[in-house]
């Protein structure tokens, strides 16, 4: 059947008809939301039993809910769509006995908008309540909703599949009640919903933070609290050799290595503005006062490294010959990420990021975007990372600085992106306040984008903190501030390697990068001898000794996923060579051993990805 309808538009018909499937199945419901959302759809709802008892379904129930979905498509139910004034839906509704429709009429009626972030926003000004709302009917489940749908339930698609059950809190506060979302994917034929199943299998696979368990590399330990990273001596390895890498390339680059402390009196965060704008993702402040008396400030957990990195740059006076000034911090920073949205490494409370500001005269503000956005490209090329979303956010409406400048810092972003020949997205007026921005989102081996280098230009913090430099006719100038971090949060940037790579990273990152076994207790001095020679000349060698059979210890080496497996025995001794197995390989290859020294090396120091 030829449908001329979007995929949106049938995934928000499929949330309609999986809220009908449940009305039909359980006693009593209250209904909450339910878009369509990318590759799928969801609805949230509160359950009940006959006696009012409370039920939270669970993963064995979506089976029949998704096969009561499939005989209502059967039916062909139309979609009937209403008109109602905002007086008639409240009627509706109460009599329906839905709160949660209530919840949103009233919205409607107060804010003019349903929306839970425009109305946080919505301080003095707001929309005017619509005269008009729609509600749409299939079956006997009527639903507060825009619209668009399908004309019947025949015309759906049966490419789709309900997959989780999840807690969410209506309209996403805390304090409110706890509903059940069901969800669930949807395509337009049963080979996309195939091909998508599979790629979901390998990101299952590749989840980090099983193969953070698996690998041994960190944990999340509830006597020390949600989001916040323990690593363990393989992960922290792992993260000082990205750290180191990334370092000595800042500082080839013309970068200086500044340090800052993690708390700082809470009055810095009120000259940057922190303390207003960001409040809700920062800590609660240290009151030492209620510990020493004669204690008068209040001290604050750094959210940011800019304000430290600012105080360093106003210890002195800078004259255009100072300019460009780029200082570089490995820093860590604290931010309050609600639970519900902590993920592993990917989304955590305390990280490191490679960050750094520049501090630049108009005339250099293009070669210094340049200069990073190249140097991104760069170093994330030898991560293995190739395949790109880049996005200009442009000015939004309400923004600080003149607009000259603006235009200024647009353009030398929008000639940096051309002169890469990468395409890009303009995400127009999606700029922070402060001034317009590069954000590059890497893609990983099933092709899922990363957010992780971000380039801004800030006219807000120069003129807060008062900045400013000596011109060539000796008058103070207010510098150009970029904020840069190119690998982002150290945390998150593991968490997406880790997967990129299935837990199998390149040879220059792996925390053991050779392994070596001696098939019995006559070839012991010999491997010991080749584990010193590797030791030496610092390439990381785990000596596997006959505690377990030639096979297990291959299996071992193999399950922890170490580059090169190197087996010595009668004749590698009588040889003086190794038996080389290379990852992915089953060829054992025999080498001398001084030429297995020199090839490991080499590939160590070039990079090498395999």
């Amino acid at each position: 059947m030829k449908r001329n309808y979007s995929i949106e538009t049938i995934r928000h018909s499929l949330s309609h008809l999986m809220a009908l499937a449940v009305k039909r199945l359980y006693p009593k419901v209250l209904f909450g939301i339910g878009p369509a959302i990318e590759n799928g759809f969801y609805y949230d709802f509160e359950i009940f039993d006959r006696s009012g008892k409370k039920i939270n379904l669970c993963l064995a129930d979506l089976a029949k809910i998704e096969a009561e979905m499939r005989k209502i498509i059967k039916e062909d139910l139309p979609f009937k769509k209403k008109e109602l004034s905002l007086k008639e839906a409240e009627q509706l509704f109460k009599k329906l006995d839905q709160k949660y429709k209530l919840d949103l009429i009233n919205d409607l009626k107060k804010y003019g908008t349903t929306d839970p972030d425009e109305i946080s926003k919505m301080a003095k000004s707001k929309m005017k309540p619509p005269k008009t709302i729609s509600v749409y009917e299939v079956g006997d489940f009527i639903d507060l909703c825009r619209g668009p749908h399908v004309k019947s339930s025949g015309e759906l698609p049966l490419a789709f599949k309900l997959t989780k059950v999840a807690g969410a809190y209506w309209r996403g506060r805390e304090t409110n009640p706890m509903m059940d979302r069901l969800m669930g994917l949807a395509f337009e034929t049963e080979k996309e919903l195939k091909d998508y199943l599979a790629q979901i299998e390998e990101a299952e696979k590749r989840d980090h933070r099983l193969l953070g368990e698996t690998l041994d590399l960190y944990h999340i330990d509830d006597d020390l609290g949600p989001g916040l990273i323990l690593w363990h001596p393989n992960g922290a390895l792992i993260k000082r050799l990205i750290e180191n890498y990334a370092l000595d390339e800042y500082l080839k680059n013309g970068y200086f290595l500044v340090n800052s402390p993690h708390i700082a009196r809470f009055h810095l965060w009120e000259i940057s503005g922190h303390s207003g704008f960001y409040k809700e993702s920062m800590y609660p402040p240290m009151h030492l006062k209620e510990i020493n008396k004669e204690e008068r400030d209040d001290y604050q957990l750094k959210p940011m490294n800019c304000p430290f990195h600012i105080l360093i740059y106003k210890r002195k006076v800078h004259s255009w010959r100072d300019l460009p000034l780029r200082f570089t911090e490995l820093g860590t920073v604290y931010r309050y990420e609600r639970s519900g949205t902590l993920s592993g490494l990917v989304r955590v409370r305390g990280f490191t990021q490679d960050d750094a500001h520049i501090w630049c005269q108009p005339e250099q503000l293009e070669t210094e975007i340049k200069n990073a956005f190249f140097l991104a490209l760069k170093i994330l090329k030898t991560f293995g990372f190739e395949q790109y979303e880049i996005y200009l956010s442009t000015r939004p409406e309400k923004y600080i600085g003149r607009p000259k400048d603006w235009q200024l810092a647009t353009k030398a972003i929008e000639e940096t992106l051309r002169s890469s020949k990468i395409n890009y997205l303009i995400d127009k007026g999606g700029g922070a306040f402060y001034g317009p921005k590069i954000d590059i989102k890497i893609k990983d081996a099933l092709g899922r984008p990363w957010q992780c280098t971000t380039i801004q230009i800030d006219f807000n913090l120069p003129q807060r903190f008062d900045l400013y430099y000596i011109d060539k006719k000796g008058k103070k100038q207010r510098p150009i501030m970029i904020h840069r971090a190119l690998l982002g949060s150290l945390e998150r940037f593991m968490g997406v390697l880790i997967e990129h790579y299935k837990g199998a990273f390149p040879l220059w990152l792996a925390p053991s990068q050779v392994a070596l076994i001696n098939v019995g207790k006559s070839h012991r001095d010999y491997a010991a001898k080749i584990f010193k020679l590797l030791s030496e000349k610092n390439i990381r060698c785990r000596l596997l000794e006959e505690n377990e059979t030639v096979n297990k210890r291959i299996r071992q080496a193999e399950m922890e996923k170490i580059p090169y497996i190197l087996v010595v025995g009668d004749r590698e001794k009588a040889n003086q060579t190794v038996s080389v197995r290379r990852r992915k390989s089953n060829e054992l290859k025999s080498m001398a051993v001084d030429e297995f020294i020199s090839q490991i090396i080499k590939e160590i120091e070039n990079k090498v990805i395999f």
